[in-house]
């Protein structure tokens, strides 16, 4: 199985900046940028309306705790949205495509 993950970053730069690392890595197999998302969201008790950047990944059931953790260590939010959605039915080719090309990283040699 293979997920569409979406993840919202603040600016254009961090949203280029997180689909290269993240396609560069093999963690993703495609990173898709949608900018002018508009989120209004509560944070530490105030309502806050700001400009994003959606990003839509394509990421394989192997390589998605290491997605996560990539997004965790490069986004510059506390709490950065993160939801994996599950692909339950598609092309069968892109299907492939996309768990061809993310996967984990491969174990460090000692």
């Amino acid at each position: 199985m293979s997920f569409l993950v979406y993840v919202t970053a603040p600016d254009e730069a961090l949203a280029l900046s997180l689909a290269r690392t993240l396609v560069g890595e093999g963690l993703a197999a495609g990173v898709n940028i949608v900018p002018g998302a508009r989120s209004i969201y509560r944070w530490r008790g105030q309502v806050h309306d700001a400009e994003e950047h959606l990003l839509v990944a394509q990421v394989s059931r192997a390589a998605l705790p290491a997605f996560e953790a990539a997004v965790r260590r490069l986004h510059r939010y506390e709490v950065p949205c993160m939801v994996a959605v599950p692909i339950e039915a598609g092309f069968g080719s892109f299907l492939d495509w996309i768990r061809e090309n993310s996967h984990p990283p491969a174990p460090a040699d000692d």
